[in-house]
């Protein structure tokens, strides 16, 4: 049974965030989200409206309130949340993520002692999630995460991984989630294997990028997207824009006839160098129509999640993409490289 209210806090936004997708992953469970799940974020909501929500009844079934950004509300606009666990509803649970507004420079109140009481007295829970600064404690931090993944990790692979994050530990869910997309469950990671995930250098032309996919090279695909909105400064709408380009040439072409560059090029529309149409008509023939659909599946999924409909960091939602773009590249030449 689904606790009443779940209240969650931390200085940490990427951790903030990783929890709630977790959590709220958990509460719905097989259920449909778009059926179930009530969200209100960002700062113009008041916090009655959400909680007019949880207060209603439900004929279809269990609903979830989330309420993002909390952090901005003070202590006199917490009285419609106060008073609401003194009695919450049963057929309701009420997601509090305590991040800070959205506004830039603004900052997050501390969570009152008051509401912490309130929650738990209504049989909610509470979990700060946030990573003690103890080294050892980080390091049992890290190892939980690390066990809980589907891949596994060698000994010295987990203690550089712990040596390279240090007290940046909010790298590692988008850290494990990259490793799952690129290397098959149950695969046994040694340090030369997780090594080219954690490194960050300048940036690269986009070309670079899509040559490395094309190629099946996941390791080298990841470091030069991180390259890119890294050091190149790119955001991840205009990364994703590029990706998109390169699959939709491969898919007009799919299917069109086509028997060389010049054809290839005059159905795309280019002018100039003929080279791009010719690589999309090369790598649009190695993939094949249902590897090409694929991967315009998982463009499109992408492209969604980057627009908000999820939480997970644009970064994260970036290298994932691109890990499986390369592993689908990889399946048509016979095996993705590491």
């Amino acid at each position: 049974m689904s606790p009443p209210v779940v209240l969650l806090k931390g200085s940490d936004p990427v951790l903030l965030n990783d929890a709630a997708v977790e959590v709220l992953s958990d509460l719905l469970g097989d259920r449909d989200r778009n059926e179930v799940v009530d969200h209100f974020g960002g700062d113009e909501f008041e916090l009655a409206e959400p909680i007019i929500a949880a207060s209603a009844m439900s004929m279809f079934g269990d609903r979830i309130i989330v309420i993002r950004q909390a952090g901005r509300f003070g202590v006199d606009a917490q009285v419609p949340l106060m008073r609401y666990l003194d009695d919450p509803n049963p057929t309701s649970t009420v997601l509090v993520v305590w991040d800070k507004p959205l506004a830039a420079g603004a900052t997050s109140a501390p969570v009152p002692k008051k509401l912490v009481e309130a929650v738990k007295a209504a049989g909610g829970t509470v979990t700060d999630c946030d990573v003690a600064p103890n080294a050892k404690l980080r390091q049992g931090w890290l190892d939980e995460h690390l066990a809980d993944a589907s891949v596994k990790f060698l000994p010295a692979t987990k203690t550089m991984i712990g040596e390279r994050l240090g007290e940046d530990v909010s790298r590692l869910p988008g850290l494990i989630r990259l490793l799952e997309s690129s290397f098959a469950a149950g695969s046994k990671l040694a340090p030369d294997d997780v090594e080219p995930f954690l490194t960050t250098a300048g940036s690269v032309a986009p070309w670079d990028l899509t040559d490395a996919i094309d190629k099946g090279d996941v390791a080298t695909a990841v470091t030069t997207l991180r390259r890119m909105t890294g050091g190149g400064e790119r955001h991840p709408l205009q990364v994703i824009a590029s990706l998109n380009t390169h699959f939709a040439r491969m898919l007009r072409l799919d299917g069109a006839g086509v028997r060389d560059e010049k054809a290839a090029a005059a159905l795309l529309g280019m002018k100039g160098s003929t080279y791009p149409a010719k690589k999309a008509m090369e790598q649009g023939r190695r993939l094949g129509s249902e590897r090409v659909a694929d991967a315009i599946r998982l463009l499109a999924t992408a492209d969604v999640d980057l627009r908000g409909a999820t939480a997970i960091p644009g970064e994260t939602v970036l290298e994932v993409l691109v890990a499986r773009l390369a592993r689908l590249s990889g399946s048509a030449r016979g095996g993705a490289r590491r």
